[in-house]
């Protein structure tokens, strides 16, 4: 029998990509761009320049300023090249096109709700003017509002996702304090492996813990052995199994209906007030929480494989991303409004290496949802990783989520000449600061990144670079909320 290969063409021989690096980047200079070969596993390997000539530059300049500038544009050409890998076979493609004919808009899944009262979110990643900025929080329901802490004394936290009403109470805790412009659904990364069969356990002190590491090829057959098992599929070949999962991937996210449930519960119980986001993590960081299995400072085993066993990578990433993908499918149309995918793992890799194992997922995933969901935006975060910034210009997201190692002002300009926007990305130590001088902090950081305040910024939405602490003061986030909306009136 013949068998189909589960990863990429042997080599791209040579990829010119001048025309699209300069129209990505802007790039108003004349270049003899770098030609790139592929070589090694996974959907484009190891990235090497040859050459780079830029006029009016030493040669050491012009190779430092085309691989500062370009590579990221020479990788999303390559991502565009391996999409067709990443999607699987003929009949999966065939598949998403039908998928694309029968396509759902917001406006038809927003008829079943309760009419917007506070669309400044949705707005702003459309790029439409807004009459303030924005903002919510990530962990905006968590535990620095006592309130949390009371109501889920008695609540494992898994169960706390796992209940529709749970979430959704959890949910819209903070509206009953702040006046958000957005809600995240209760709920939890991990969750996905835990629809993937992996057995997962929140352990006070510890955090996220895995009863058993993903690190060997065998763990992961036996994983897609019994996915397919799950939707009546037996007897399909080790080599065959990861594209008959992805077949399935739709019907297999149905084992997250409890978040479906939630947010539907959730999006009417706002009866309006704000849209409602939903999320997923990234397959790179879901990959990187079941290979390590518990908390790391030297992730050590995920290094060990990305080097040592990339195909068998490859291999998990691909079936994540699908899994990943449906799950946002159905979040939306259950009611989620936006949609952020948190690569919260990014930091862990060179960029090199990022652009290996995580941005091609990332993109498949945005490009499979907006194939079904048009109109639905889209955010990405990939944490502590400035270098992100660059490549994800090109991809198929909205809007970026910066960390605070990042310029604002000069990144939100970056994004904006590619028709794209930035979440954040003030720092958390913010909140640390006494209440009056938060107000001071955020007015100051707004001012340097926009000006006086006289026109608002398009496609910007206020956050921090990271989530609410459990040590934080509540009052403190009331105060970034109030300074946020109050910059630029009179």
């Amino acid at each position: 029998m013949h068998q189909q290969s589960l990863f990429a063409p042997a080599a791209i021989q040579q990829v010119t990509t001048q025309a699209s690096a300069m129209s990505l980047l802007q790039r108003h200079q004349t270049a003899k761009v770098a030609m790139y070969s592929e070589s090694g596993p996974g959907p484009f390997g190891i990235l090497q320049a040859t050459t780079t000539s830029i006029p009016g530059t030493s040669n050491t300049t012009a190779a430092h300023g085309a691989l500062a500038f370009l590579l990221p544009a020479m990788v999303l050409c390559i991502c565009t090249l391996s999409m067709k890998w990443l999607r699987g076979s003929f009949h999966r493609s065939t598949q998403q096109e039908s998928m694309a004919m029968m396509a759902t808009s917001c406006a038809e899944i927003d008829a079943k709700f309760p009419p917007l009262k506070n669309d400044n979110a949705l707005r702003a990643i459309r790029g439409q003017p807004v009459d303030r900025i924005p903002v919510w929080v990530m962990r905006q329901a968590g535990r620095y509002l006592p309130e949390y802490v009371e109501y889920t004394k008695d609540k494992e936290f898994f169960s706390r996702c796992q209940n529709p009403e749970v979430a959704c109470n959890l949910t819209l805790q903070p509206f009953k304090r702040y006046d958000l412009d957005a809600g995240i659904i209760f709920s939890d990364i991990l969750v996905i492996p835990q629809a993937l069969g992996m057995d997962v356990q929140m352990i006070k002190g510890q955090g996220p813990v895995f009863t058993t590491a993903l690190r060997t090829k065998e763990q992961w057959y036996e994983i897609e052995r019994k996915l397919l098992e799950r939707v009546g599929i037996t007897g399909v070949p080790a080599e065959e199994q990861t594209n008959r999962v992805v077949d399935m991937a739709g019907e297999l996210s149905e084992a997250l209906h409890y978040v479906y449930e939630a947010i539907t519960l959730t999006r009417t119980q706002l009866n309006g007030r704000a849209p409602l986001i939903g999320f997923c993590g990234s397959p790179w960081t879901l990959f990187v929480y079941a290979c390590e299995a518990k908390k790391t400072k030297t992730y050590t085993e995920v290094s060990k494989l990305i080097y040592g066993e990339p195909e068998l990578v490859h291999r998990i990433l691909k079936v994540m991303a699908h899994v990943c993908a449906q799950y946002l499918i159905r979040q939306v149309k259950a009611g989620a409004q936006m949609l952020q995918v948190f690569d919260s793992h990014a930091n862990v890799l060179p960029p090199k290496q990022w652009a290996q194992f995580s941005l091609p997922y990332l993109s498949l995933i945005a490009d499979i949802v907006k194939a079904e969901c048009p109109d639905i935006p889209m955010i990405v975060l990939p944490k502590d990783a400035p270098f992100a910034l660059d490549f994800l210009a090109g991809s198929p997201y909205d809007m970026v989520s910066l960390d605070p190692t990042l310029d604002l002002g000069r990144s939100h300009q970056k994004m904006l000449a590619v028709g794209k926007g930035v979440q954040g990305n003030m720092s958390p130590t913010i909140m640390y600061a006494p209440t009056e001088q938060v107000r001071e902090l955020v007015r100051d950081t707004l001012t340097e990144a926009f000006g006086d305040g006289s026109a608002l910024p398009q496609r910007y939405i206020a956050n921090l670079g990271s989530g609410m602490n459990p040590d934080m003061d509540p009052a403190n986030l009331g105060a970034f909320v109030e300074a946020i909306h109050a910059f630029g009136k009179k």
